[in-house]
This record gives structure tokens, C-alpha cells and sequence, in this order.
């Protein structure tokens, strides 16, 4: 069975929906020098959410500017047609939504011929049964702990159940499949997640927010995690 207890299995992606898009290349960099693990990118369309990011010629462009990986969050009605893009632009992990895809085997199949790690993703009301035909397809499970389309939301500790019970799961099958949450993660939340199950973080506010900066946001939760 795989288990996930060493300190380098705990992984903080900051989220970059609160960084200054005017100079998205220095708040990489920044991010990267402050010792986060990867790049958590929102891809928002206007339509499955009700919020407008970033395009994959803005995620290529700060490509160059860091060597740690880029994920893509694609909260979008279209996958299909954009996961390309990202990967193109530079994203090696692409996560889709159950509950956009009308084939997530082909889906996530594709995304694999690409030369990308694929993921999928269940917002807090999708249970885990639309996805337990697919978890050997998948290099990692991102739980929504908000409904998706804006930061600053408050965790919902509903969830963590289903971080549970998925652990268990992957456990089951002797997988090797991270467990991320997003949403609401900050210092008084991220040790009840990491107790469900999950070893993989998106921080938005909580990095960009920090009284003493983004390093020592980083390196807080990270601290709490390993000890949770």
C-alpha cells in the first residue's frame, strides 16, 4: 500500500488568483524563491464559473521565469479543446472537473498522450463514485473544500470525509495518487486537511496575505503539515 508520511510528500502550490497581474513574472519568481512547490494556475472561462483568468499565452510567458512545475486548474466548460493549450504553454499536471467532462476516460487519456500528468477534480457536492473508475488514470485528486470561481472562500470542513475515504481508496489499490485541497486553506485549517488525508495545498490569501510575507506563509504551513 502507498503511504505518504515523509516530509517531502507535502507540497505547497500557491495559487496565483491573488497575485498583481500587471507582473505575474515577478510574483512567480517570488513564489518560487519563497519556497513553493508548484505553481497552482486558475483557469477560469466566465461560464462553468463566474470569474475570468488568464489565457495560455499569459501562462507561457512566465514559463521561462521559474523551474518548478505549473499545474492547471481548468474550471472550464471545454476542456477538451484547452488542455492542449496548456500543456503547450507549459503546464506538466492538467486538472479537469468531473462535472465538465462528458467522457473523462477519453479525457484524461488524452491529457496522458500529451506528455502531461492528468488530474481530476470534484467540487464539495461531487461525490467520489464519479471518479473510482479512473483513479489508476490519475497522477492526482483535487478536492474543492469551496465551490469554485473566487479566492478568499471559507473551508468547508464537510469535506474532509471525502478526503478520507479516498485515501483510503488509493490505498486499496496500492496507488500512487496525490490527495490536493483547495480552498480555505490557511494556518487553522491545513492540519485538519492533512489529518483527512491530503499531502498536496493550494494557498491563495494565506501565502499572498501573510503579515510576514509569502517565505514564512510557505514555510508555516508546510510546518503544520508535517506535524499534522
Amino acid at each position: 500500500m502507498v503511504s505518504r508520511t515523509d516530509d517531502s510528500s507535502i507540497e505547497i502550490c500557491p495559487s496565483i488568483l491573488p497575485a498583481d497581474f500587471s507582473r505575474l513574472g515577478d510574483e512567480v519568481q517570488m513564489l518560487e524563491d519563497s519556497g513553493a512547490d508548484r505553481i497552482h494556475w486558475d483557469i477560469m472561462d466566465g461560464n462553468f464559473v463566474p470569474n475570468l483568468t488568464v489565457g495560455p499565452d499569459v501562462v507561457a510567458s512566465c514559463r521561462k521565469c521559474v523551474s518548478i512545475p505549473f499545474e492547471a486548474h481548468l474550471m472550464v466548460e471545454d476542456p477538451d479543446l484547452l488542455a492542449p493549450l496548456y500543456i503547450e504553454a507549459g503546464c506538466e499536471l492538467i486538472m479537469v472537473h468531473v462535472e465538465s467532462v462528458r467522457h473523462l476516460d477519453r479525457t484524461l487519456n488524452e491529457i496522458l498522450k500529451l506528455g502531461a500528468k492528468a488530474g481530476v477534480t470534484l467540487n464539495p457536492s461531487t461525490p467520489l463514485d464519479s471518479i473510482k473508475h479512473v483513479l489508476h488514470l490519475v497522477d492526482q485528486v483535487l478536492i474543492m473544500s469551496v465551490n469554485p470561481g473566487f479566492g478568499g472562500q471559507k473551508y468547508l470542513a464537510s469535506q474532509e470525509p471525502k478526503i478520507k475515504t479516498l485515501k483510503e481508496s488509493i490505498e486499496e489499490q496500492s496507488l500512487t495518487v496525490d490527495i490536493e485541497i483547495d480552498g480555505g486553506i490557511n494556518e487553522g485549517t491545513i492540519a485538519q486537511a492533512t489529518s483527512a488525508g491530503a499531502n498536496v495545498f493550494v494557498a491563495g490569501s494565506a501565502v499572498f496575505n501573510h503579515p510576514e510575507g509569502p517565505a514564512n506563509a510557505i514555510s508555516a504551513l508546510r510546518d503544520i503539515a508535517n506535524n499534522s
